[in-house]
C-alpha cells in the first residue's frame, strides 16, 4: 500500500473508533492514543501510520466484543422479510 492510502485507512479506523466512542463512553483505546499519532500527521513515515492501524484495528476489534451489535440481528430480520414480501410479489405477479 502506498502511504496515501495507509493514511486513508487510517482515517476510516479513527472514524469507527469515535463511532465506538460515542455509542460506549467506557471504552478506552490506550494503547492507540500511547502513540501520540493520527490521520493528519501526514509527516510521519509509513510505518508508523501501518502501526497505529495494526494498533488501532486490534483494540477496535475488542471493542466490537464489547459493545452489543442487537440492532444488527434486527437489522437482518427485517431485511430477510423484505427479500420475501418481494419474492412473493414476483411469485404473484407471474
Amino acid at each position: 500500500m502506498h502511504k496515501e492510502e495507509l493514511i486513508y485507512l487510517h482515517q476510516m479506523l479513527v472514524e469507527i473508533k469515535n463511532y465506538f466512542e460515542t455509542i460506549d463512553p467506557d471504552l478506552k483505546f490506550a494503547q492507540y492514543y500511547a502513540l501520540k499519532i493520527d490521520p493528519s500527521q501526514v509527516h510521519r513515515s509509513k510505518i508508523e501510520h501501518k502501526h497505529a492501524i495494526f494498533v488501532l484495528g486490534s483494540e477496535l476489534a475488542n471493542a466490537m466484543r464489547e459493545v452489543e451489535f442487537s440492532a444488527s440481528g434486527r437489522i437482518s430480520a427485517r431485511m430477510k422479510e423484505l427479500a420475501d414480501k418481494v419474492l412473493k410479489e414476483i411469485e404473484y405477479s407471474q
